[in-house]
């Protein structure tokens, strides 16, 4: 088919929400249009789209809805025409889309580890007894609890700025962030260091962009595709698997990754009791076109070894 182009009369919209990481990824994506099309920056239009996620900062996550608080008047937008793609962090994303959307285009992924943010210290050893942690994963709660039951968790809601203000005024000790987002705002001036996966396993899909459109419109389909990471998305197909069989969500703290080694995907997976007092783990290893059915399968041995009760939390 031949691709018709956006242009300055009819750019093509993408919507995003309005934090400056959100910001930077609609930026990224619209830079890597522009390359793959010889497009000038007026071609596309970012929509800044105000989101419930945002727009509550006073409670946790899992108190208002969980995780389609970051996409449901994105997707209404997206659905209704106003804007022609969506620009999301995936680890925000329900695994399932609207009926009437797709997403099947993801931008080459970020560092996936986690951030241990401290202007004096460089990990959790160091925390003196009972010290205050500021995080609003429930993941990474359950995590620093497992390894540090002594530890005070409080809620730390809010973008990576707002968070980074209340470390500063002392609301809490350290805090954690992803690194991609550290990385995509040049955030070289932050107290940073990085958090090895085998200590601490990343949410899924951490550091991946993706990008969802109308599954009927071909045009942008075809835009996209040349802009799509194939490794991305097939380490996000066996986690993304892993997160939709145990029925992941904002109340659950899961944690999985997968990587590649030429030919094979590894695959990692972790659950959490939310007070970080059981914790179960598993890994798959297979060819990378099993990947999907590498995360259910892991997913139904870890549901397997935790029982009922182990999820009886809500």
């Amino acid at each position: 088919m031949t691709v018709r182009l956006p242009n300055s009369t009819a750019p093509l919209k993408i919507g995003t929400r309005g934090s400056p990481l959100a910001l930077a990824q609609a930026y990224e994506t619209r830079a890597r249009l522009g390359v793959a099309f010889n497009l000038p920056e007026d071609a596309f239009e970012i929509v800044i789209i105000k989101v419930t996620g945002d727009a509550i900062q006073d409670r946790p996550l899992k108190d208002i809805g969980g995780k389609g608080l970051f996409t449901r008047e994105i997707e209404e937008d997206l659905l209704s025409g106003k804007i022609d793609i969506a620009v999301h962090s995936m680890k925000d994303m329900p695994t399932i889309q609207p009926e009437g959307l797709i997403l099947d285009t993801y931008l080459p992924r970020e560092d996936v580890r986690d951030a241990f943010i401290s202007p004096t210290l460089t990990g959790i050893t160091g925390l003196a007894q009972g010290a205050v942690v500021g995080t609003s994963s429930l993941r990474r709660r359950a995590q620093l609890l497992h390894k540090r039951p002594d530890l005070q968790v409080v809620e730390f809601r809010g973008n990576v700025q707002t968070r980074l203000k209340k470390l500063a005024d002392g609301v809490a000790e350290c805090t954690f962030l992803a690194c991609a987002g550290l990385n995509r705002l040049a955030m070289d001036e932050v107290p940073a260091t990085p958090v090895a996966t085998d200590d601490m396993l990343p949410a899924v899909a951490q550091g991946a962009i993706g990008i969802e459109r109308r599954l009927d419109d071909s045009n942008t389909a075809a835009l996209l595709a040349a802009i799509h990471d194939t490794e991305t998305g097939q380490r996000l197909a066996a986690e993304r698997r892993f997160l939709l069989t145990l029925d992941g969500s904002c109340e659950t703290p899961i944690a999985g990754l997968a990587t590649l080694d030429g030919s094979v995907l590894h695959l990692a997976g972790e659950v959490l009791r939310p007070d970080g007092s059981d914790a179960l783990s598993a890994k798959r290893t297979g060819p990378i076109e099993d990947g999907a059915e590498m995360g259910e399968d892991l997913a139904k041995e870890l549901l397997k070894r935790a029982g009922p009760s182990f999820f009886d939390w809500h």
